[in-house]
């Protein structure tokens, strides 16, 4: 229906034309838009016919069948496992830190910086000597 709208449009812009061939333009503009109107239904009546007659009814269990083996072809190409995986490791051993006790330290002075508010401006508590914006902000 928006096509027979521009349509319509496009009739109107040019109706005028019709009254240098002595014929009434309103008369004109009245007969081709009942012609465009018409040739529009013919349209919506081919379109619906077409998905009426390719339309496949199904029952209740196809349809679930269908969705398994749907979710079933989608969950097959997927792996969960990450690159540091190993399926012998218990959890126990999974939550335990990995890092040696001064290591951990070490890596907690250099992220202290975090808990308070640095300024984009002010510099970098890391100690690099340049603005926050332009070391660790740029991650933020």
């Amino acid at each position: 229906w928006r096509e027979h709208l521009a349509a319509l449009d496009h009739l109107r812009q040019g109706i005028h034309l019709r009254g240098y061939a002595q014929k009434n333009p309103k008369q004109e503009y009245k007969r081709e838009a009942f012609e465009l109107f018409g040739s529009m239904l013919d349209m919506i009546k081919n379109e619906v016919i077409k998905m009426v007659m390719t339309v496949r009814i199904q029952s209740r269990e196809e349809i679930d069948a269908a969705e398994a083996a749907l979710q079933h072809a989608q969950l097959e190409n997927v792996s969960y496992q990450h690159a540091d995986f190993n399926p012998d490791t218990t959890p126990e051993q999974l939550l335990a830190p990995t890092t040696a006790p001064g290591t951990a330290a070490a890596a907690d002075d250099s992220l202290g910086y975090m808990g308070m508010k640095v300024g984009r401006n002010d510099p970098c508590p890391c100690g690099s000597g340049k603005k926050f914006k332009q070391c660790h902000g740029k991650l933020a």
